[in-house]
């Protein structure tokens, strides 16, 4: 009777513990965006943009339900953060799943990113706020994406590069569209001075092993969601292609430094475990040398 006993409640601990998990899953977690502070050393960063700050933020999959409110709040917290420039890393919107494609107008799927940009507008940094599209806003119809993200005041490059000036220098954002098969920087590279800093905005964290090839300090990118779940002793529940090699936080490939940013919505159920959504403020710092300093 003892043994039945202690086995019984070794069962309700188990589910007790079980529902706990699967409650903070979905219904904290999701909501629970945290800040992501990091510095980034980069050797050929200019001493007048020492200390510059930029906010990332990533993969919005809007909806009026569940990623709202948590676009509303990263929002906020962005912009107490005061960054000079503030960086949006693609899917505003969600890619119907293949049986559901037939039946849906992709263009009509698109236009979530009206009320998606209609919150983001909101965000407020020194030198403005620049984007780039994903493979979700890719893969329903990305110049209705790219035209109402713009109506809403928000900029978005597509293979091309805007120069942001401080103290008598300059520093370049790059921002490729949403084809990492067919990834060709030079378009966007063209016309800058290969003695000057660039950063590039990709929403594939993995097509870092390709940028890493071309003069690029730093690769801002998004799409892994981290994994959304992250179990215990596992890891990652599912990583996307493009998303599974370089998933979550600070790394550095050869001599190009990259960062992946988990995101603020969720795909499928809406959960997370492990993985709260994420507010990320880079501090960019000048160094004499590369350096490894704090990078995965």
């Amino acid at each position: 009777m003892n043994r039945r006993r202690i086995l019984q409640g070794g069962v309700v601990l188990a589910a007790t513990g079980i529902l706990a998990a699967a409650a903070d899953a979905s219904l904290v977690a999701p909501f629970n965006v945290t800040v992501s502070r990091v510095e980034v050393p980069l050797h050929r960063l200019p001493e007048s943009f020492d200390g510059f700050t930029i906010a990332q933020l990533s993969d919005f999959h809007y909806d009026e339900h569940f990623s709202a409110p948590v676009i509303r709040t990263a929002v906020e917290i962005a912009n107490r953060l005061r960054p000079d420039l503030t960086v949006l890393t693609g899917d505003f919107v969600t890619e119907p799943i293949a049986a559901h494609r037939r039946h849906l107008n992709l263009r009509q799927v698109a236009n979530a990113a009206e009320p998606c940009g209609a919150l983001l507008n909101k965000l407020r940094a020194e030198f403005g706020v620049l984007s780039v599209i994903g493979n979700h806003d890719g893969n329903t119809d990305p110049d209705r994406v790219r035209e109402l993200l713009r109506n809403q005041g928000l900029p978005v490059l597509y293979d091309e590069a805007t120069a942001i000036e401080r103290g008598g220098k300059r520093i370049w954002i790059a921002g490729l569209d949403d084809n990492p098969d067919e990834t060709d920087l030079r378009p966007a590279l063209k016309g800058i001075p290969k003695d000057e800093l660039v950063i590039v905005l990709a929403h594939e964290p993995d097509v870092a092993d390709f940028i890493s090839k071309y003069p690029v300090d730093l690769q801002l990118s998004g799409h892994s969601h981290g994994g959304q779940v992250r179990l215990p002793f596992i890891g990652p529940a599912y990583l996307p292609p493009l998303g599974r090699k370089y998933p979550q936080g600070l790394r550095r490939i050869g001599s190009l430094t990259l960062y992946t940013n988990v995101g603020i919505g969720t795909m499928g159920l809406p959960l997370r475990l492990n993985c709260p959504p994420e507010v990320t403020l880079l501090t960019l710092r000048a160094t004499d040398y590369p350096s490894d300093r704090k990078m995965n």
